[in-house]
């Protein structure tokens, strides 16, 4: 991704990610000064920096960790974090459950706080209306919202919510070459792909040491942090214009007019955005995503992608990624991850917990 080209442009700064998960533990040599626990809003803030898994914390500093203190960098070190927790499947404390919020108070929470950008690594099969709608009052704050696929490519049919809800972008994993991961979920509700094998992940809530993790969870982190590196670029822009922006530089080898189930719209690439200083956006009020919401047709695109770039080839059901098999069974966190070019290194985490369709 050629990060350290993209920090001359943007380093994130003056961009506040809400990290709706399993808790953020702001201690963490990687993310002292970077989490804004004073900014929760009251109906989230309970256990919001009591990490219970351990993925809340590496999502957030995969987004904005310094790198400090041998801890992970990530790819908008001067982002913020708004920690938000809510109820996953690693959390079986009974009186925590009853105390933490639910995926949908949690998102209101975010869409509530002074964050840009909401991630969303999470998910599971089934269609909550109360999640649907935080969901679609986020999108109308002007939140833009990133989620994990999934990580259960052989489970046939499978969709995942949030990231199948309308107003959601739902990132799929690949490798840096634009091939997909092997385990990354398919279908007409994956909208970009980004970066997800090969990372550190924290292994547990104790914060001794990483281990090696890949998934879906890591690219929708990698994802909000490129939609960092823009908005803070071109703080004026709508999400909607951060998003079409996004998705006209991704790396593709089919027509824009027909995505990938695997990749959706293509490989996620930031720094053709960033080195583009008068790229045109296109409107702030046209949802990008139109046509998979719902909505009416897509919206203009910016201008073409320097032939320089070369798009990844379409990748084919099943194919391999680079290293080795899946992320997990879906009954417990999924480990997953992400690179950044050169010595840099971003976090991975778990896909904690899965959601179907954009249409449903």
């Amino acid at each position: 991704m050629q990060a350290s080209e993209m920090w001359k442009v943007s380093t994130g700064k003056g961009i506040k990610v809400a990290v709706v998960d399993s808790g953020v533990n702001p201690d963490t040599p990687s993310l002292k000064g970077q989490v804004l626990s004073q900014e929760v809003p009251k109906a989230a803030a309970y256990g919001a920096t009591h990490d219970f898994g351990g993925h809340g914390t590496t999502m957030a500093e995969m987004i904005a960790g310094t790198g400090k203190g041998g801890g992970l960098k990530g790819l908008a070190p001067d982002s913020k974090i708004i920690p938000v927790r809510i109820a996953l499947k690693q959390l079986t404390d009974s009186e925590e459950l009853k105390r933490t919020p639910t995926a949908a108070v949690g998102i209101r929470a975010a869409a509530d706080s002074d964050a840009k950008i909401i991630n969303m690594s999470f998910g599971g099969p089934s269609i909550a209306p109360d999640e649907k709608a935080a969901v679609k009052y986020a999108a109308a704050k002007g939140k833009l919202l990133f989620a994990a696929t999934g990580n259960d490519e052989s489970s046939d049919g499978f969709l995942g919510f949030p990231a199948a809800f309308p107003d959601v972008v739902g990132v799929g994993a690949a490798d840096e070459k634009g091939t997909v991961a092997k385990f990354s979920q398919s279908g007409d509700y994956v909208d970009l792909a980004a970066p997800g094998l090969d990372v550190p992940v924290w292994c547990d809530a104790t914060f001794q040491k990483y281990c090696p993790g890949q998934g879906t969870s890591a690219a929708s982190a990698i994802a909000s942090a490129s939609a960092a590196l823009i908005w803070s670029a071109h703080p004026t822009w709508t999400a909607n214009q951060v998003l079409r922006t996004m998705i006209d530089t991704a790396g593709r080898s089919w027509d824009r007019s027909t995505p990938s189930k695997y990749l959706g719209y293509g490989l996620i690439r930031p720094r053709l955005v960033l080195e583009q200083a008068r790229i045109d956006p296109g409107p702030a009020g046209a949802d990008p995503l139109a046509r998979e919401n719902g909505t009416g047709g897509g919206a203009p695109a910016t201008p073409a992608v320097p032939s320089s770039s070369a798009p990844p080839r379409t990748p084919e059901k099943g194919e391999a990624q680079a290293a080795g098999e899946g992320g997990g069974d879906s009954g417990t966190p999924w480990l997953i991850g992400g690179v950044a070019a050169g010595v840099l290194v971003i976090g991975g985490g778990v896909f904690a917990a899965l959601r179907s369709r954009r249409r449903a």
